[in-house]
């Protein structure tokens, strides 16, 4: 490492620059400079290094064969050093922006929030709502909750609870309910965009039921309040659910949950440290989880 002390850390970032861009006005733009300035640069750096790096054209500058492996590490190192950087700007920043699908956020998030920020009244927190994907390295996203089956490529992704589903309804129409064949004679309320079906509540219960007809929707929570307001019953998943059966807005008249094949997930930038507010929130998210009993953890 002693070596590093001779060698010029500008005149090394003048070099990679240049070999990625192929010209030293592209290479100057990048960084701010003249070109005269990037080609001393590139000069010093091979006087530092004992080597000539580039062979000068009258289209740019071309790296000289052999020297694939020194601006490969460049581009690594110089990459690390930017990763640095960004994660010391990160633990100095005191807001954190969470991306949180729509309903989470209505439903569940926006409830506890609270908790966090009198916890931690310097952090200021930004929630994105949107289901959409993240590109963590062209956003300031810290943290995002997903719902779906996992697999996320190209993210760091953490399993925070498993979706759960049942059937709810008013307290009117969950009188006439002693078990899973008495939906058949209900109106019954389907989302058009669902990502389960009925057959993954009833299934498990060893129930083969034939479901009428009922009100659609093309979104959970219009199909949620339509339950409340007494239209038919609704297979719900937890987290639109949760709070309205503590609450007794709803009625679940068979209260057994049953899995689906998708999990609400905790997804963060792959290969990039989580800032101090990141940390801290993710820690309370997995607590505010745990202690309601989402997904069946116990509290």
């Amino acid at each position: 490492m002693a070596d590093l002390n001779d060698i010029p850390l500008n005149a090394l970032r003048a070099a990679e620059a240049v070999a990625r861009l192929g010209s030293l006005s592209r290479a100057g733009t990048e960084l701010g400079v003249s070109p005269g300035a990037v080609s001393q640069q590139v000069a010093r750096a091979e006087a530092a290094l004992g080597r000539r790096l580039f062979e000068r054209r009258p289209g740019g500058m071309v790296p000289l064969e052999g020297t694939e492996e020194v601006f490969a590490n460049l581009r690594e190192g110089f990459a690390r050093l930017s990763r640095a950087a960004e994660a010391a700007r990160r633990d100095r920043s005191h807001v954190l922006t969470v991306s949180v699908a729509p309903i989470f956020a209505a439903r569940f998030l926006i409830w506890r929030l609270s908790d966090f920020t009198r916890a931690h009244p310097d952090i200021q927190v930004r929630i994105d709502s949107t289901a959409g994907l993240i590109d963590f390295a062209a956003s300031d996203i810290d943290l995002a909750v997903r719902i779906g089956p996992g697999g996320y490529s190209g993210v760091s992704c953490e399993r925070l609870f498993g979706q759960r589903i049942v059937p709810v309804c008013s307290a009117e129409l969950a009188a006439r309910v002693a078990g899973p064949e008495d939906f058949a004679g209900l109106p019954i309320i389907r989302d058009t965009s669902a990502m389960f079906g009925w057959d993954a509540w009833l299934g498990p219960e060893g129930a083969e039921v034939t479901l009428g007809g009922g009100p659609e929707f093309s979104e959970a929570s219009l199909c949620f309040d339509a339950a409340m307001a007494g239209q038919g019953v609704f297979l719900a998943f937890e987290v639109l659910a949760h709070d309205p059966l503590a609450r007794g807005q709803v009625v679940a008249p068979v209260p057994r949950w049953h899995d689906t094949e998708h999990a609400y997930w905790l997804l963060h930038a792959e290969g990039r440290s989580l800032s101090n507010p990141a940390r801290l929130f993710r820690r309370w998210l997995k607590g505010a989880v745990k202690a309601e009993g989402l997904g069946g953890a116990e509290g």
